[in-house]
């Protein structure tokens, strides 16, 4: 790479005298032309406000975004015609966090564009250790860069940009409200998570056909994708995708000597069946689907993250991310032979969010 001085002669970039380097320079660099807020204080004052107003409309963003969180229901829906319907409250929530950021952004352009400097500073390269003079300087130049911007002869502009960014992180706080919902009867989350389909009678059937299981129909090491009889019922039903989601199972089966421990149970009554294990589908780390079982081990693996849980010694985790088990299902059978439920899981089922703090 070259440049040219300003005698014309052409010499290499990194070579050539600090002179010649600074007259390639000035050649290079545009006449600066003030704004017309550098000189007209109107004007300056004028684009103070604008700055001030699109950092109060921000704040109106926020303060809409949570009552629009707050008071509309979250069950209606608004026709928009040529995109269809959608969910109200998604799209009030959508448009007012959406603008709150735009108007933040937008003030900071304004801002910098209009009443910053925008003169052109070229800093020669230094050694990285600073000379306390260095040192000084730097300070000065911060204190220079502060007064110039602004930020502190212009209080109108510096209390909007104050208040916008403290109530910008509301809408992120007032969201994690939808993770414990007193409407659904004051539980934590843990407890939610525990209610499922399952209960006591509740009939087993293969995933996708419906179709009931007997013993004899799961051979050894086999896997099969299960779901609760009662699930037909259910499927077209709106609000019903967390209960779907939170009841498909996996039945495995191994010998009964290979079973090392359970999640509950007596020998008596153990919450196997003849070696056939039930097991929630959904792994506790992300809430990944999981089918991917290894017969010689016993082990369960979710192709997500790798975590991997041992069937055999109660689900527990022995590899991965996941911080805790698979829940298992207490299973038997009923009066004609079919494998059944003889209860809800013990354990939440999914990922294991609810467990921080």
């Amino acid at each position: 790479m070259t440049e040219r001085t300003p005698s014309g002669d052409v010499v290499p970039a990194e070579q050539g005298t600090p002179e010649q380097r600074h007259g390639s320079q000035q050649i290079a660099h545009h006449q600066h032309r003030p704004r017309r807020t550098d000189v007209d204080p109107a004007a300056a004052r004028r684009a103070e406000r604008q700055v001030a107003t699109l950092f109060g409309l921000s704040i109106v963003m926020v303060v809409l975004f949570v009552a629009g969180y707050v008071g509309i229901d979250k069950h209606a829906t608004i026709d928009l015609w040529l995109f269809g319907t959608t969910s109200t409250m998604n799209l009030v929530l959508g448009l007012t966090f959406g603008l709150g950021t735009l108007f933040i952004g937008a003030a900071a352009i304004q801002w910098a564009k209009k009443l910053m400097p925008d003169i052109e500073v070229v800093a020669d390269r230094h050694l990285l250790k600073s000379e306390p003079e260095v040192t000084e300087e730097t300070i000065a130049i911060y204190e220079q860069g502060r007064d110039d911007s602004g930020f502190v002869a212009r209080p109108i502009i510096r209390r909007s940009l104050l208040a916008a960014m403290a109530i910008f992180p509301i809408p992120l706080i007032v969201l994690l409200r939808g993770l414990w919902s007193p409407a659904d009867g004051n539980e934590n989350p843990g407890a939610i998570l525990k209610k499922t389909m399952w209960a006591d009678g509740e009939r087993i059937v293969v995933d996708g056909t419906n179709d009931p299981i007997r013993p004899e129909d799961i051979p050894q090491g086999g896997l099969v994708n299960a779901v609760p009889a009662s699930l037909q019922e259910v499927q077209e039903e709106e609000g019903t995708q967390n209960a779907r989601a939170k009841a498909a199972i996996i039945l495995v089966r191994m010998t009964p000597d290979e079973i090392r421990s359970q999640q509950g149970g007596t020998p008596e009554d153990p919450w196997d069946y003849q070696g056939i294990l039930a097991f929630s589908k959904i792994c506790t780390h992300v809430g990944c689907p999981i089918s991917l079982y290894e017969q010689r081990t016993h082990h369960l693996l979710c192709p997500c993250h790798q975590s991997t849980f041992d069937l055999a010694d109660s689900g527990v985790v022995v590899f991965g991310p996941a911080a805790r088990r698979m829940p298992q299902l207490h299973i038997g059978v009923d009066a004609q032979g079919y494998l059944v439920a003889r209860g809800d899981f013990a354990e939440p089922v999914g990922p294991s969010f609810w467990e921080i703090g």
